[in-house]
This record gives structure tokens, C-alpha cells and sequence, in this order.
């Protein structure tokens, strides 16, 4: 067995990590009560008669009728015994199959922090969490390793760095956008709205904010600056989450921040023996490949030509947090033999959260044009071609075409891994 296995095993106080299993599950069991509450369930999920879906998951439908309500509390369920350490590795593996199919219904709900309440949560149904704070620990010790540990903070350690990275862009930078564009709108708060209104503000937020991303984890990291670092995470967070309609994004995220705290910090109640986990190759391995994955999904946009906060290819599953403010509008022109031209405005087929998206993002247009065309055809025309024109105001700019208005959408691949020739280059970039 090489060192670097060995020192991985190494047991460690496994209450650090037993107090983020709890505080992470308390937070999604906040969560999926929120989302329900605010009905969420059957505006975003339940109502919608066409759903916008991820290549290779067009088979994810909601459940019908009641169902679906039970798939939420199923999760509710799974998160409250993640939270009290009710069998946990089973609790975070319901809860993740779940959640994540949920997630996959409607492309138009996509949030950063979807896709990392799913990535940790498989995380945690693999780690043992049970060691301390648990009301029904897994049979058998609860032998908690170092590597663990660092796979967690890995985990959370990406999303900020990658975070940070997507911000190094001429538009966050050097524009300041969409900061000088959202920042106004809280010009009427006391005492600081004036200063909020300011441009320097959004030009400070901006440096300050992709500073914060790139390092934070390494402050954390150390212990020499730890408790500064974690200081400054709760100040950056809660005022982001003040400003911003971010949900649970920040509660989430310090949460996190306290796995780059020292292993015994919850210092109530007695250290729990924690027995030497054994060591692993392909435990290391299938970390490596996960940690190896995580670094090159943000990457892909490189593989695309455009501005990726333009084009949106290799834009989800990135990272790329708060970097975009697009409004449009858009018409589609239908074709086919025997009948003239007709247009179509989409939005009142769709609920309000899916006629933004589809006006903005390119696959959402494209996703939507083959539907069209699929719909024509069904009613027995023939020759049907589809052509849409999107206009987009972008990051401050005047609105500009998004797609060729010339380019028969329903003719082009859906979902492919090619660069899509019929998005238009923005002007200003």
C-alpha cells in the first residue's frame, strides 16, 4: 500500500463531519418544506404541459397526480433522518435519487445549488457521517478517514474555485455587469442605498467577489487564517443572500465551510473512538476519477467558440454563478407544404419561468422549435420548418438577434456536443 493511501485512512474525529450531515440535512429539509410551501410542486413541476429536459434524460416525467407530492415527502423524510443521523448513508442516498430526478423534470428550474445539494448528498451516501450526533448509527464502527474528510472539502473547494474563475470575464470585470445593473434596484434601502447605487460599488463587488471565490477555500483551508476566513464568509454570504433571490444557495454554502474546520471542533460531548478505516487503491482511484470529472465538466466551455454567458454551451454544471442578466423576446415562423407562414408566441403555452428561460438560452430554442415542428407533423402537414427570431439585451447591451433567423431550427441536431453554427455572434463583446 503506498503513503499516500495510508495517510488517507487515518482515522480522524468524526464529529466535524457528523455536524455538516446535520446542519446540511436541516437545511434540505428547510428546503423541500420552502419549496412546497411556496407551491412550487405544481407551478414548476406539476403544471406545465411541455417540459424542457437535459440530453440523455428525456424519460424524466414528474409522477402523476399525488405521487409527486409523495416524492417530496419522501424527501423531506429522507433529509429530517440526515439531519438526526437516522441511518444516514441511506437517508442521503434516498434523498440524493430523489432529489436529483426532480431536478432533471424542468431544465427551466436549473440552479447552481441543485447540482451541488446532489453531489454532495451522493458524497454522503458513500461516507460514513454516523460517528457522532446520530440517533440510529449503521451497524458496525463508524471508522471516519482523513481522505474522507478531504473529498468533502475538495468537493466544496471546486465549486468556489471554478466559482471564482467564471469571473474572470471582461463583462464582470472591466463592465462591472450584471452588478451595475442589479445593485440599483436596492437604491431605496436606509443608510446604504445610496452606496449600493453607486458605480464604484459594483465595480468593488465585483474584484471583491471573484477574490473571495478563487481563495476562500484556501483561508479555510489553513488554520492560521481559518477564523477569519470563516468571518468573512458569513459576512459575503449573508449579504448576498440579502441582496440577492439566491434561496438556500448561501446557508448551503456555510454549511460547507465548516468541513474546513479542524475534525474535533464541535467540542461538546466526549471524542468518539473512531477505528482505522482500511486502506483502499480503489477507493483512491474512484475519488481521483470523481475529483477528475469535477475539473473538467466547468472546463468544456473551451471547446465552444463565443462568449459562453452568450452561446450557454458548456454554461450549466460550471459553476458559473450570478454572471448574466438577459431579458428577451421571441417569435417562431412555422412552414410547411399548403400552408402559409404563421408565427407563434410561445409564452402563453408556457408558464412564466419557461417563456424567460426559452427567450434567453439558445437550447431552450432550439429544444422548442423541434417540438413545434413534432406538433406540425402530428397534424399531418408536411415539409414543416421552423425558424424563430430571438432578440436578447445581454449584460447592459441593446438587444441583438440571439439565433440566425435564416436557419431551420428543426432541421438542426437537438442535443449534441458540437457548437451550435446558428447562434449569432454578439455585437460589444
Amino acid at each position: 500500500m503506498g503513503r499516500l493511501a495510508i495517510r488517507l485512512a487515518e482515522p480522524i474525529d468524526p464529529r466535524s463531519i457528523a455536524a455538516f450531515r446535520a446542519l446540511f440535512g436541516g437545511i434540505l429539509f428547510i428546503a423541500i418544506v420552502r419549496f412546497a410551501a411556496n407551491g412550487w410542486i405544481d407551478s414548476q413541476l406539476a403544471a406545465p404541459t411541455y417540459h424542457f429536459t437535459y440530453a440523455g434524460f428525456r424519460f424524466v416525467r414528474p409522477l402523476p397526480g399525488v405521487w409527486l407530492w409523495v416524492h417530496f415527502a419522501v424527501m423531506a423524510v429522507a433529509a429530517l433522518a440526515l439531519a438526526l443521523g437516522v441511518r444516514p448513508r441511506l437517508a442521503a442516498a434516498v434523498f440524493c435519487l430523489l432529489f436529483t430526478w426532480a431536478e432533471l423534470i424542468e431544465k427551466a428550474a436549473y440552479l447552481n445549488h441543485y447540482c451541488f445539494v446532489s453531489l454532495m448528498t451522493a458524497l454522503l451516501a458513500v461516507v460514513r457521517t454516523d460517528g457522532a450526533f446520530a440517533l440510529w448509527p449503521a451497524p458496525g464502527p463508524a471508522a471516519v478517514s482523513r481522505g474522507a474528510l478531504l473529498l468533502l472539502r475538495a468537493q466544496v473547494a471546486l465549486v468556489y474555485f471554478y466559482a471564482g474563475f467564471a469571473k474572470i470575464d471582461a463583462d464582470w470585470l472591466l463592465r462591472a455587469e450584471p452588478l451595475a445593473t442589479w445593485l440599483p434596484a436596492h437604491a431605496d434601502w436606509p443608510l446604504i442605498g445610496p452606496l449600493l447605487a453607486a458605480s464604484a460599488t459594483a465595480y468593488a463587488f465585483s474584484w471583491l467577489g471573484m477574490l473571495f471565490d478563487l481563495t476562500i477555500w484556501a483561508f479555510l483551508a489553513w488554520s492560521r487564517t481559518r477564523r477569519v476566513a470563516f468571518a468573512v464568509a458569513v459576512f459575503f454570504h449573508l449579504a448576498v443572500w440579502a441582496l440577492f433571490p439566491i434561496g438556500l444557495f448561501s446557508p448551503l454554502m456555510l454549511a460547507a465551510a465548516t468541513l474546513f474546520f479542524a475534525p474535533g471542533w464541535p467540542r461538546w460531548g466526549r471524542a468518539p473512538a473512531s477505528p482505522r478505516p482500511r486502506p483502499s487503491r480503489a477507493l483512491l482511484a474512484l475519488a481521483g476519477a470523481w475529483l477528475a470529472v469535477q475539473l473538467f465538466v466547468p472546463l468544456r466551455f473551451l471547446l465552444y467558440p463565443g462568449p459562453v454567458n452568450w452561446t450557454e454551451e458548456g454554461f450549466r454544471f460550471a459553476w458559473r454563478v450570478m454572471l448574466v442578466e438577459k431579458t428577451g423576446h421571441i417569435e417562431y415562423r412555422l412552414r410547411s407544404n399548403g400552408r402559409p407562414e404563421r408565427r407563434v408566441v410561445p409564452g402563453a403555452r408556457l408558464t412564466p419561468l419557461q417563456a424567460r428561460m426559452l427567450a434567453i438560452a439558445p437550447d431552450f430554442i432550439i429544444e422548442y422549435a423541434h417540438h413545434l415542428a413534432e406538433e406540425a407533423r402530428d397534424a399531418g402537414e408536411t415539409g414543416v420548418e421552423v425558424r424563430a427570431d430571438a432578440f436578447v439585451a445581454f449584460n447592459g447591451r441593446p438587444a441583438q438577434r440571439l439565433v440566425d433567423p435564416e436557419v431551420d431550427l428543426a432541421a438542426q441536431p437537438m442535443f449534441t456536443w458540437a457548437p451550435a453554427g446558428w447562434i449569432r455572434s454578439p455585437h460589444g463583446h
